[in-house]
């Protein structure tokens, strides 16, 4: 088994959808499937759009999972999928390069420029110790910062290197308590504390945010711990969001169940009916999730 980083495009040609699959050429079939059974972790570049002349794509690492199997693509072929479980989002996006320190190793030139033609490569593979410090520095919110008067956690300044923690991190990967942790942390910031179906953002007394991050489609129905699959919500609307008496459209309106929500607690939506949801189109709820619980758990 090997781990590998595997770079997956905003607008990608593949049919790429991280939090379960990854699409890719024959050229790369060897190195996938010597990470069958092991962690890897996804990448995303930045391109120039001809659009707007700019740069789109965080050109940073934003998530690990675990190949569980790869199959052939049976519409294109020399084409595969890698299928994945325990996809997990960081709480930090983590720059390809801070300061002068390459998380991959293989991207520097002697001269410590980034070696271009090793960048190209989709699928790279990446040594156990590297996988570690990119865990490290990814998740570092969750396993080492103290919260601040916001209830957020700080993540390592750009000059900081990777902690060593006692524990290997990847033994946490599958541990429920860290991944609720981490799940809540991306789904609160990506939503700025703020209840997407309400507008609230409440901070306690000891100012911690009172929202709470909810799956779209529940762990215990294979559910990704994916910013994609989760919206953040009060309490209220959480539970009325797991029991099926609001949804959402791929339009971000809200859907309410019909004769089964008192008009008071209907009159809590945002005005014109519509999620509130992350400034990032990228993070905002997937139509693959949302799909799932208008089939299978809304009421309406």
């Amino acid at each position: 088994m090997a781990k590998a980083v595997l770079v997956t495009k905003i607008g990608s040609i593949y049919d790429d959808l991280p939090e379960e699959r990854y699409h890719f050429p024959r050229q790369y079939l060897g190195r996938m499937e010597s990470c069958v059974g092991d962690w890897i972790i996804y990448y995303e570049p930045g391109r120039l759009t001809v659009e707007s002349g700019r740069r789109a794509g965080r050109r940073a690492y934003f998530a690990t999972a675990r190949v569980d199997h790869i199959e052939a693509d049976p519409a294109r072929p020399d084409h595969f999928y890698a299928f994945v479980q325990d996809y997990l989002e960081f709480d930090r996006a983590v720059p390809f390069k801070e300061g002068p320190h390459y998380y991959e190793s293989k991207l520097s030139n002697l001269d410590g420029t980034t070696n271009a033609g090793t960048a190209q490569n989709a699928v790279r593979r990446l040594p156990d110790h590297e996988y570690d410090f990119i865990l490290q520095a990814g998740f570092a919110p969750v396993l080492t910062a103290e919260p601040d008067s916001a209830g957020h956690n700080a993540g390592p300044g750009l000059s900081e290197k990777p902690l060593i923690f006692d524990r290997p991190i990847v033994e946490r990967l599958v541990a429920r308590p860290f991944r609720d942790a981490a799940f809540a942390v991306a789904v609160k910031t990506a939503y700025q504390d703020t209840c997407g179906v309400t507008g609230f953002k409440i901070i306690n007394g000891g100012g911690r945010s009172e929202v709470q991050a909810a799956h779209i489609r529940p762990v215990a129905d294979r559910g990704p711990d994916s910013v994609r699959n989760g919206i953040a919500l009060c309490s209220t609307m959480h539970w009325m969001f797991d029991r099926g008496l609001i949804s959402i459209d791929d339009d971000l309106s809200i859907l309410v169940a019909r004769n089964r929500v008192p008009d008071t607690v209907a009159r809590l939506i945002n005005p014109g009916g519509r999620l509130r949801g992350p400034e990032r189109v990228d993070l905002r709820p997937h139509p693959h999730f949302l799909a799932y619980h208008r089939r299978e758990v809304f009421k309406g």
